[in-house]
């Protein structure tokens, strides 16, 4: 909680509408998560001018009140109201807590027009006997009657209730540093606290010896103070440490709490007498034992810190003190401890003893050394002032602290890119004075020396863009596309033509389907195509999971059985998944299994089969979507698992990538077509770029052919022949029927050609086509024992 009354110490709030300020608070991204406030309206100060007992009552009394320019007339039954004391009192309308609401009245036939009030009526105190017994509050205070009570009673003042963001640090934890944030909002100056005090001749170095032996204390100052007197604090601490929530003890103890509140410094008080002339900060040792101020025993480990008198533990560092070495009511002489302990030590010690506390949660978060110092100053002012303190000269100090300045150098351009936005030097300027950092201007370029207050700031222009960012206001961002070059998010490598190869079978009709890569042994002894060895797991989990697979086409054969079996028809299904061969070599392969129809037309009667040029079809479409036409073929090839007769091996760039066939009837006696690529090799193949190829203006003139060849004469070795001897002007070649029937002799089989002829810069003549055309016949009867088929 934050006291705005508290704040105004160092900041000017005269006029400032305090709702108002939380909203712009929040807006610059401290997010105040209420504004809280216990004035009670209708609350004044007056002053009892007669007072005389009730004639229907032995306890009330009737009481004349001076209220500010009127006296009103109040029945009150608190055995310590008399004539001539100021009090406080609730007027009619007057709300106290517990929605209890003053109204004007009769009292036993006597009319009262309000309440003279006790402080436990008005929720300053507890509601006890103790309490009770004194009567209703004597105000002790210049406050003329008719002034607000609320002043006398420090409800006047309005909280901040802070809901911090993890990554800010402790600086919104104490009031001057939340002055600081709101000098930055309001664009005014912060005036720190009175922290001079008088120091008598001796010194503390003369009573007290420090060593430190851990890592973890960087930073240790004590001062040392005597003769303070106990006693209750002044209203003004009572107050404020009662609105941040913490209990008032005594002057002392106050005082320490005071500081901390204000500065962000846990400081430690110990009775120096009891302490003794030696302080050891140290590891404690595992189940090291130390009862705490709360009277509970703490066991040790070396990973916490302990302030010691050089031979037991006084204080667990930066958590809570030792009762050994507390400030009670007999404390004359004080040693003031004001130190920087490692954050992450503390908040892991606090977190295991469950020991949370305001000093543990302050210690976690980092220290600024420069207030460290400052809090042990504001302390002796506040004890020589209000504790009668004489204040020992000299400091008792370990300093192995970095001191080295947080700074960074930018330019208002590398601000406004981080921010989207278009700032001015002066507007940068003008932020940076706001948040009271020391910057120097030379050459267009800003360097910024960061306060050591804001541990949260790191020397990189992002911190500082957001600090700027943060004060110029999120609301007067404006939302522009980004200037930024920006370029379409593709696939590349092997999982773009992976993506692409799988986007185009399932255009074709095909459906993915996922298997295991582990398989039998039997299995893997299946489809061995490419001579390679097979892995073999040393510890399998079951048998047919035994074998790393090096084709996929047997797991595709599994799930084609298992639909079937399901009167699953029409299967046409695809893999593309990764094998290894004996040496963990990667090959990445699509395997196709196509069985039924491929096309099914129920309505008009019409399906086409699946069969070995359905099958081949797919591949050549594949091939060619890929960007590898006239560069691939077939040549037969023989597979024990496949039909002898219909299998080949698919060859691109005349290096063999696959195979393809239908299975062989021993092995399965459905005609299944399978077909299996390496997408590593395609991957590993040079693809030229598509160029664009203007359609032709010019006609085609088309003519048909039928040659008779032996049946042991592949369609293919025609083609290759026609594709040379008709030159440029032959653009296609479609095989359009294959027949053998008793027009033809029994070893003999008619293969009957489409031939497309055409010149993309002009119109063909007969003549010339005719000169190709017979051309073509004449090489292919005289090179391939080939003759023309004229019926």
């Amino acid at each position: 909680m934050i006291s705005l009354n508290w704040v105004k110490d160092y900041i000017d709030l005269t006029g400032e509408d305090l709702k108002e300020l939380a909203v712009k608070i929040t807006k610059a991204g401290i997010n105040v998560e209420a504004v809280e406030t216990k004035h009670i309206d209708n609350l004044v100060i007056g002053k009892v001018i007669k007072c005389k007992k009730h004639p229907n009552s032995d306890h009330l009394n009737i009481c004349e009140v001076d209220i500010g320019g009127k006296t009103t007339q109040i029945v009150c039954g608190a055995p310590n109201v008399r004539e001539g004391i100021k009090v406080i009192v609730a007027l009619p309308g007057c709300v106290l807590p517990e929605d209890f609401e003053i109204k004007a009245g009769v009292i036993r036939g006597e009319e009262s027009n309000g309440m003279i009030c006790a402080l436990f009526e008005l929720g300053v105190e507890e509601k006890n006997d103790e309490n009770y017994s004194k009567g209703i509050e004597v105000v002790d205070s210049p406050l003329n009657p008719g002034d607000d009570a609320n002043i006398y009673l420090g409800l006047d003042d309005t909280l901040y209730e802070l809901d911090v963001h993890k990554h800010r640090n402790n600086d919104c934890y104490y009031h001057i540093g939340f002055a600081y944030e709101i000098a930055a909002i309001l664009n005014k100056k912060v005036t720190l606290p009175e922290e001079s005090y008088n120091e008598i001749k001796e010194d503390v170095n003369d009573f007290i010896n420090l060593k430190v032996e851990t890592t973890k204390c960087p930073f240790y100052t004590a001062k040392m103070v005597k003769d303070v007197v106990i006693k209750e604090s002044p209203d003004f601490i009572k107050k404020r440490l009662i609105a941040a929530g913490m209990r008032p003890i005594n002057n002392v103890v106050d005082i320490s709490n005071y500081v901390m509140l204000e500065y962000g410094q846990p400081l430690h008080f110990f009775d120096k007498d009891k302490l003794g002339n030696k302080i050891l900060v140290r590891d404690a040792k595992d189940n090291e034992e130390i009862i705490t101020l709360d009277g509970n025993m703490r066991i040790l480990n070396k990973d916490d810190i302990v302030i010691t008198d050089s031979k037991k533990p006084v204080c667990i560092a930066g958590v809570m003190g030792g009762e050994n070495t507390d400030v009670d009511d007999k404390t004359k002489n004080i040693l003031i401890e004001s130190a920087i302990f490692d954050s992450v030590s503390i908040r892991y010690t606090s977190s295991r003893l469950n020991l949370k506390s305001e000093a543990s949660i302050r210690y976690g978060k980092g220290l600024n050394f420069e207030y460290t110092l400052k809090a042990i100053n504001r302390a002796c002012y506040l004890l020589e002032k209000y504790a009668n303190a004489k204040i020992l000269s000299g400091i008792v100090m370990h300093d192995k602290i970095d001191k080295k300045d947080k700074v960074v150098s930018f330019k208002t351009e590398d601000i406004n890119t981080l921010l989207g936005i278009t700032l001015t030097k002066e507007d940068v300027k003008t932020e940076l004075e706001r948040l009271d950092f020391d910057y120097k201007l030379v050459k267009d370029i800003f360097t910024v020396t960061i306060p050591r207050r804001r541990l949260d700031i790191d020397p990189n222009i992002n911190d500082i863009a957001e600090e700027i960012g943060r004060l110029y206001g999120y609301h007067n961002l404006i939302s522009t596309l980004p200037k930024v070059e920006t370029r379409r998010g593709i696939y590349v490598g092997d999982v773009r033509i992976r993506k692409l190869i799988s986007k185009r079978l399932r255009a074709l009709g095909l459906n993915e389907v996922k298997t295991y890569t582990l398989t039998s042994s039997e299995m893997a002894s299946k489809f061995c195509y490419d001579d390679k060895k097979t892995i073999t797991i040393p510890n399998p989990m079951s048998i047919d999971k035994s074998v790393v697979r090096r084709s996929i086409l047997p797991s595709l054969i599994n799930v084609y059985e298992y639909n079937k079996s399901r009167n699953v028809q029409d299967i046409l299904i695809y893999e593309i998944a990764k094998t290894y061969d004996i040496n963990y070599n990667e090959d990445t392969k699509i395997s196709i299994l196509m069985e039924g129809n491929y096309i099914k037309n129920a309505w008009m009667g019409k399906n086409i089969k699946c069969d070995f040029y359905v099958i081949k079809g797919v591949i050549e479409n594949l091939l060619q979507f890929l960007g590898f036409q006239n560069r691939y073929s077939f040549e037969k090839f023989n597979i024990p698992e496949m039909h002898p007769g219909m299998s080949a091996v698919i060859k691109l760039d005349r290096d063999p990538i696959g195979v393809i066939g239908r299975i062989h009837p021993s092995y399965n006696k459905d005609e299944i077509y399978l077909a299996e690529i390496s997408m590593t090799k395609l991957y590993n193949k040079q693809v030229k770029p598509i160029k664009y190829k203007e359609a032709s203006k010019y006609p085609e003139i088309k003519k048909d052919l039928a040659f008779v060849v032996n049946k042991n004469v592949d369609a293919e070795v025609l083609i290759n022949q026609i594709k040379k001897s008709g030159g440029r002007l032959l653009t296609s070649i479609d095989v359009f029927d294959i027949y053998t029937g008793d027009k033809v002799k029994d070893d003999e089989k008619s293969i009957a050609f489409s031939l497309t002829f055409a010149d993309h810069t002009r119109t063909l003549n007969e003549n010339e086509v005719m000169q190709t055309f017979n051309k073509i016949i004449s090489e292919i009867e005289d090179k391939l024992n080939a003759k023309v088929r004229n019926g």
